[in-house]
C-alpha cells in the first residue's frame, strides 16, 4: 500500500524501471533481497534522478532545509493540496532538495481549488526564504516556472479567471480535422489583460504562502531542525512533527 501511494502516476515501464534500479542497488551491496528502503530510493531515482553527494556549508544546508520545509508545511496545511510523502535535502539531479507530494489516487478531473492550493505550495520555498532570510535564491526557479504554467493554463485554457470562460490560446483552422495556416491570435489589449490575470494569480499565491508560513512559523522551524538532523523525512516521520493532515471534505451540491 505504501509503495502504491509513492508511485501514483507511474506507468508499467516506470514500475519495471524502479524495480530494476532496486535490484541493481542491492547487487552492489551484496544483499539477497530488496527491502522497502531500496524501493523508496529507487522510486526517487526514477522520479528525480540519482542522489548526489554535494558539498554544502551549514548556511546553504539550512537555506535548503527552510526552502523544502516551506513547501511541505503548506502542503500539510492546505486542504486541497496533496499530502507530503517524503521531504529531503539530499541533492538529486539539478535540485538541492525536494518535497514529494504525489496525489493519493489517480485524478481524472482537476478542481480550481486544487490548482490554487498547488500554486501556494509551489511558492512556499520562495516565501520561506523571504520570511527567514529576507533574501531570494535561484533555487526557486523551477517552482516559479511550474506556478506560472498552472496560472497560465487557468486563465488561457480553463476559463478560471475574471476574464471568463473563453480560450485565449492561439486558434488554428481545423478544416478536414487538421490544423493548418497561421493561428488566430488575440489582440494586444486582450493579451495585456491575460498577462495581468496570470500575474494576479501568482501574486495571490505568494501572499497566501507568506501569510500561512508566518502563522505556522514554529512548525516551519521544527521541520527544518529535523531535516538538518536526518536529511530525509518520509510521510510518517513528517506527520510526527506536524500532526496528522486533516482529511479533505468532499464537494457538496449547492
Amino acid at each position: 500500500e505504501k509503495i502504491a501511494k509513492r508511485t501514483v502516476g507511474f506507468s508499467g515501464a516506470d514500475l519495471e524501471n524502479m524495480m530494476n534500479e532496486a535490484a541493481i542497488a542491492i547487487a552492489r551491496e551484496n544483499k539477497k533481497e530488496i527491502d522497502m528502503e531500496d524501493i523508496e530510493e529507487a522510486s526517487m531515482k526514477v522520479k528525480y534522478g540519482p542522489s548526489k553527494k554535494r558539498l554544502h556549508d551549514e548556511y546553504e544546508r539550512e537555506m535548503t532545509a527552510y526552502h523544502e520545509a516551506g513547501h511541505a508545511v503548506l502542503a500539510h496545511m492546505l486542504p486541497y493540496a496533496d499530502p507530503v510523502h517524503r521531504i529531503s535535502i539530499v541533492s538529486r539531479g539539478h535540485a538541492l532538495g525536494y518535497t514529494f507530494t504525489p496525489p493519493e489516487k489517480d485524478k481524472v478531473q482537476l478542481l480550481k481549488s486544487e490548482m490554487l492550493d498547488d500554486m501556494v505550495v509551489m511558492m512556499g520555498g520562495r516565501a520561506a526564504e523571504m520570511l527567514i532570510y529576507d533574501e531570494q535564491t535561484a533555487g526557486a526557479s523551477n517552482d516559479i516556472e511550474r506556478a506560472t504554467r498552472v496560472a497560465r493554463s487557468m486563465v488561457v485554457e480553463y476559463g478560471m479567471s475574471k476574464l471568463g470562460p473563453m480560450n485565449f490560446a492561439p486558434q488554428y483552422d481545423r478544416s478536414y480535422a487538421k490544423a493548418w495556416g497561421e493561428p488566430h491570435k488575440i489582440s494586444a489589449q486582450l493579451q495585456e489583460k491575460v498577462d495581468s490575470e496570470i500575474r494576479e494569480l501568482i501574486d495571490e499565491a505568494q501572499k497566501k504562502a507568506m501569510t500561512l508560513l508566518k502563522k505556522h512559523r514554529k512548525q516551519l522551524d521544527d521541520v527544518t531542525t529535523k531535516l538538518l538532523e536526518v536529511e530525509t523525512l518520509d510521510g510518517d516521520e513528517f506527520e510526527r512533527v506536524m500532526g496528522v493532515k486533516k482529511a479533505r471534505k468532499d464537494l457538496k451540491r449547492s
